[in-house]
């Protein structure tokens, strides 16, 4: 045996602290895994790295073949356990190859072990993952997204549907009052994406201060210009071929910013009018209220309502400010602005309504409110009363149509949301539907509910998709509604009856709090896919390294878990998949009107949520929050009833979720036959990673994202939504990337596209704002790319 200098011996001597450090922390939380009936590999391996450092410590040459003997029984049980797929071999095979890296390096100087145990132990190893990879396909893992009609590798053909001559701007937050998200535009290719270049950036206005920030905007864009509000009450118009700004304007009205985004706002031309206001833009403030500005000078409307504003908490109880807001764009339907709003979660029952109220376009009179526990009531409650205190509520974008003098919203719950002991019949009529109202009287013309009582957060997210679809040769007007829960329905929008089938599954039940009910079934759209991810096993958890993942598997076995829709139980921590953010969340869907395709972008983020006893969230310090936040908060106080609650993302100790990638995917379906065409990981881990630090890897891996996608006729989906600051172009007949550029933050909201009047350039234009939750990079930019412009 060699003498070894003092740099090799301090070397041995690290790789044997840090094999003993890691070995006793694999061991103990081992034991713990293994007695809730988990994996015995960490505690195992636990045990091996202890005694591999002893003999480190010792120079003992034997270290070296049994840590060769656990690197090929590691090997063997990760193929086992996760295929080979590479992001799930990473935190089982990472770690430990760098140790075995670091152990051989130092024991150089050991007498070397003989060549034929080497190779027996090399073909250990391959006998053993070819037996564990025959294994594994063996296990009969469900597919991602969950399929019920089956895959199609064929596009299906034109349909006839649409008209081939289409305006050539972007009017509404989904182009049409329908929300399709479908461009006819076709100057833009497959063949010349590539070229796309930056033709301007804008700023939108100094940034606020509040703790989320971000521009989730989705503009629009009527004549030659560009419209768009920001989280800090402002509208600004920019020019849409330069990005030169118009004009700008505070409406806040004297009231402070809440830390919501502003996702929208509505243009309106009086009929037959001219001159001032003729033109509007409406805008929702975070008074909340809603304003009305020339659409030319930015000018306040001095005829509409109070010299240009409408006061949104009239009628509505009084509650600490920030808790009551809207962050959607208002939809204007017969010259009636109708309007919804977000209630903050959790926070307490008897908070503010839900109530759903018209407003005349021109004067801001209110035409009527839907008060789901006040259905017959047309108008404003009597003077001393006021609308329903926590009825369900609608913050997600509304739909309309013209013809049928319908508007449909997407509802949110009553709340608070992980108890609803509390609630009344008509909150449990219409909580976590879809609703359509009379646009001329406001009366309930028909509902569809997509969670049964509610206990998940699992409001409607997604803008109702209204697009016509052939059926059995006739055509019927349909209404496509996207869910949290991954599942998305098709119902006409004349009934609310489903076109796609729908089925009443059973659904995990017992384990309830004092005073909570549960619906025995849920609705699922068994003629599409489902948009989430199987049912969780305990080798799904994920980590950075070993350490960690072993961390996220004694959290999923200290977790009451079931499969979807795992009642809330008290006093456990309950795992919700999909949780809150989807499934599907605001981006909803895009339609490719011409061949009827559906494209998807989805999550399979879980959450982590615990009912827990009043006595308990007072003595946690449960309290309300500070209206400073777009909702979501960890601690639900839930005040006025029996307990409260604490959720979170299911996140690791470094960060990361616990279930392993992808979590952002885009998937698309032809609606005709409800099959699958095609599903990829959306996202590169370059702009993310463990603690909030960037990873620099350009790897796709499928991130955590917000926002949607817009469908064009040249056949191109453009999309940015991912925790990543790109923009990407992908070919809408089967997935592939064509094109991305980087941007100044993350586009965590919707591209729109339009062609500029006076150049006729085709431009795709994206709010690169970020979000603090989704830990990418704020900006208060929004970015156009179009075309090289023709040489003179």
């Amino acid at each position: 045996m060699r003498m070894e200098n003092r740099t090799a011996r301090l070397f041995r001597q690290g790789v044997g602290g840090l094999l003993a450090i890691l070995g006793v922390a694999m061991t103990l939380g081992g034991a713990v895994l293994l007695s809730d009936g988990g994996s015995a590999w960490y505690g195992v391996a636990g045990i091996v790295w202890v005694i591999c450092a002893i003999g480190v410590f010792r120079r003992d040459h034997r270290v070296i073949l049994l840590y060769g003997v656990l690197l090929a029984a590691t090997v063997a049980w990760s193929v086992w356990e996760a295929g080979f797929d590479g992001w799930q071999l990473m935190p089982r095979l990472g770690l430990p190859v760098l140790l075995a890296v670091l152990l051989v390096a130092s024991t150089v100087g050991f007498r070397a072990p003989r060549r034929s145990a080497w190779l027996g132990s090399l073909a250990v190893l391959l006998v053993s993952v070819a037996v564990s990879a025959v294994l594994h396909g063996q296990s009969g893992e469900a597919s991602d997204p969950l399929l019920r009609a089956g895959v199609s590798s064929s596009y299906p053909p034109a349909n006839g549907m649409t008209e081939a001559a289409a305006r050539q701007d972007w009017p509404a937050f989904g182009n049409d009052q329908g929300g399709t998200r479908f461009s006819p535009l076709t100057q833009i290719t497959p063949d010349n994406v590539q070229q796309l270049q930056v033709a301007w950036e804008a700023e939108t206005g100094p940034m606020g201060p509040g703790p989320e920030g971000g521009l989730e905007v989705v503009p629009i864009m009527v004549g030659d210009t560009l419209y768009a509000c920001n989280d800090q009450n402002r509208v600004t118009a920019l020019d849409a071929e330069t990005g030169k700004e118009r004009w700008h304007q505070d409406i806040s009205g004297g009231t402070a910013a809440s830390g919501k985004p502003c996702r929208g706002v509505a243009f309106y031309q009086l009929p037959n009018a001219e001159g001032p206001c003729a033109q509007r833009i409406i805008a929702p403030n975070q008074m909340p209220g809603l304003v009305a500005l020339d659409a030319r000078t930015g000018e306040f409307c001095e005829h509409f309502g109070d010299k240009g504003f409408v006061d949104l908490r009239e009628g509505i109880k009084a509650y600490p400010h920030g808790l009551y807001y809207v962050s959607s764009a208002p939809q204007i339907i017969r010259g009636k602005v109708v309007v919804g709003g977000g209630i903050s979660d959790g926070q307490y029952w008897g908070g503010p309504s839900g109530v759903i109220r018209a407003f005349d376009a021109e004067t801001g009179q209110l035409a009527w409110a839907y008060d789901s526990e006040q259905p017959d009531r047309k108008g404003a409650p009597p003077s001393g009363e006021v609308y329903s205190p926590s009825s369900p509520n609608s913050w997600a974008p509304i739909s309309a149509d013209e013809t049928l003098g319908l508007v449909y919203l997407p509802m949110g719950n009553a709340t608070p949301d992980n108890f609803g002991g509390l609630r009344r019949p008509g909150d449990d009529q219409v909580s976590s539907s879809v609703i359509a109202l009379d646009a001329e009287t406001g009366r309930l013309r028909w509902h569809f509910q997509t969670t049964h009582h509610d206990i998940w957060d699992y409001d409607v997210p997604a803008q109702p998709t209204l697009v016509d679809l052939p059926v059995d040769g006739v055509i019927r007007h349909a209404l496509i509604q996207a869910t949290k829960r991954g599942e998305v329905f098709v119902l006409d929008r004349e009934t609310g009856t489903p076109i796609a089938p729908v089925q009443e599954q059973a659904v995990p039940q017992g384990g309830l709090a004092k005073g909570e009910r549960l619906s025995a079934t849920q609705p699922a759209s068994i003629g599409l896919p489902a948009f989430r991810q199987p049912t969780l096993q305990e080798r799904d958890m994920w980590g950075i390294t070993p350490l960690d993942q072993m961390l996220c598997r004694i959290q999923f076995r200290h977790s009451r878990y079931e499969g979807h829709m795992t009642p809330i139980t008290l006093g456990q921590p309950v795992l919700i998949a999909p949780g809150s953010a989807g499934g599907i969340n605001w981006g909803g869907v895009s339609v490719d009107l011409d061949h009827g395709v559906m494209v998807v972008n989805w999550l399979r983020m879980v959450d982590r949520v615990e009912l827990v006893s009043r006595e308990e969230a007072v003595e946690r310090k449960f309290r309300l929050s500070d209206g400073q936040s777009p909702g979501g908060d960890a601690q639900r106080p839930m005040l006025n009833t029996p307990y409260g609650a604490y959720g979170t993302t299911f996140l690791s100790v470094l960060g990361t979720p616990c279930n392993a990638p992808p979590w952002g995917l885009i998937s698309a379906v032809d609606l005709a036959s409800g099959k699958l065409l095609w599903s990829r990981p959306l996202g590169t881990a370059r702009d993310t990673g463990p603690l909030g630090i960037p990873s620099m890897l350009p790897v796709t891996v499928g991130t955590p994202m917000t926002g949607g996608s817009v469908s064009t006729r040249s056949g191109l989906i453009f999309i940015a939504a991912t925790a990543e600051r790109t923009i990407r172009a992908l070919d809408v007949h089967s997935g592939e990337e064509l094109w991305s550029a980087r941007l100044p933050g993350a586009g965590n909201a919707s591209p729109v596209t339009y062609i500029g009047p006076r150049s006729g350039r085709q431009f795709v234009v994206i709010a690169a704002g970020g979000k603090k939750a989704l830990k990418t990079r704020l900006s208060n930019t929004i970015v156009a790319f179009a075309l090289p412009a023709p040489k003179p």
